[in-house]
């Protein structure tokens, strides 16, 4: 029998949506590859990190990654992610996010090894940078996509946003497991409780909280809840709302499952993680007309795409949404799950591994 192929993931956000992305994609592909991750972590990576991956797949982590740019630890992230690729000798490299896709194209030329990145919501598309920040973080993606390397993006919008740096461009759908999803979905005790609004994750600028307070000003008779903690929480300041602070995955599931109607008031989204599981949850989904929640959510088909807080309030009270729930229920089902997602990323690569020989 042939030995198995090695695949290395080099990942420095891993916390939020990444994290959960990474854990999935990862447990999925180890049934067929060797599968190595070098990584960072993250105040939003949980403490018990290690016990989410499969026992076969191989953790290393990198000491010089950090979130924001730091010239002296970036650059010596590069010589580290050498050392650990010449260790491992992967037959597949894949970066994850904006600062690995950085330091990993500089330190791989995707010649000898195939090479590719994943961006999970490129920098320069994100609000709260100033233009002439943005405008840098675009440069350098530019320049970086001369690089040797495919990049897989996580959704059509992110998809069509990386045909505008390079056609060596694809994109596999986001998706969740829901085979470990419905093992803990069956341990939540659901609860008669007033109906309510939710979101979940962190309380920053991206998630918008300003609007999601807008919407519930306007609606003070609705309970509104936010899973999660964050800086600007202070914009919460709405009486109908309630903050949980950090949950662990199954307190998040549980709050989930016992309110009515997910919304995301997002600025910006790659494809959320959040989103997806709701759709799974038969969750009403109710979403800011943007890049990641447009390309999911179909208005009036599966849920709701809105751009202002009278549309919020009219599809929040949508009364009838069995056919839309079920909708949604079924693209997870047919689409967006780590099934398809992996078998569609193991094409990728054995398409690579073929020409390799």
């Amino acid at each position: 029998m042939a030995s198995r192929k090695r695949v290395l993931f080099v990942v420095e956000a891993m916390g939020g949506g990444v994290f959960t992305y990474i854990v999935d994609l990862a447990n999925e592909l180890v049934k067929t590859y060797d599968m190595y991750i070098a990584y960072a972590v993250r105040p939003q990576t949980p403490n018990n990190y290690k016990e989410y991956f499969d026992k076969r797949i191989h953790l290393i982590k990198v000491k010089s990654f950090t979130r924001s740019i730091n010239l002296w630890k970036d650059l010596k992230a590069i010589p580290e992610v050498k050392s650990i690729e010449k260790m491992i000798k992967p037959d597949i490299i894949h970066l994850h996010s904006s600062k690995a896709g950085v330091i990993g194209r500089i330190a791989f030329n995707g010649n000898d090894v195939p090479l590719f990145y994943t961006p999970h919501g490129y920098s320069f598309l994100m609000e709260n940078y100033k233009p002439m920040k943005r405008q840098m973080f675009r440069m350098i993606e530019a320049a970086m996509a001369k690089r040797n390397c495919t990049t897989i993006s996580c959704s059509p919008g992110e998809h069509q946003e990386t045909l505008k740096l390079t056609k060596r461009a694809t994109y596999v759908n986001n998706g969740v497991n829901t085979s470990e999803l419905d093992k803990m979905l069956e341990r939540v005790e659901i609860v008669g409780h007033s109906f309510t609004v939710f979101t979940l994750g962190r309380i920053c600028y991206q998630k918008n909280p300003r609007l999601f307070n807008e919407i519930a000003e306007a609606m003070p008779e609705v309970r509104f809840l936010w899973i999660g903690e964050g800086e600007l929480r202070d914009e919460l300041r709405s009486k109908n709302i309630e903050i949980t602070g950090w949950v662990d995955r199954k307190k998040a599931l549980e709050l989930s499952m016992n309110a009515d109607v997910f919304i995301l008031t997002s600025l910006w989204e790659g494809l959320p993680i959040s989103l997806l599981e709701s759709m799974y949850m038969k969750k009403l989904c109710v979403v800011n007309d943007v890049i990641g929640n447009h390309d999911v959510i179909h208005n009036g088909k599966n849920g709701f795409v809105c751009r202002t807080v009278d549309e919020f309030k009219k599809a929040i009270k949508t009364e009838s949404t069995e056919q839309l729930t079920q909708a949604a229920f079924d693209d997870i089902e047919h689409i967006y799950n780590t099934s398809v997602m992996g078998e569609k990323y193991a094409e990728i690569y054995e398409e690579v591994l073929g020409k390799c020989i």
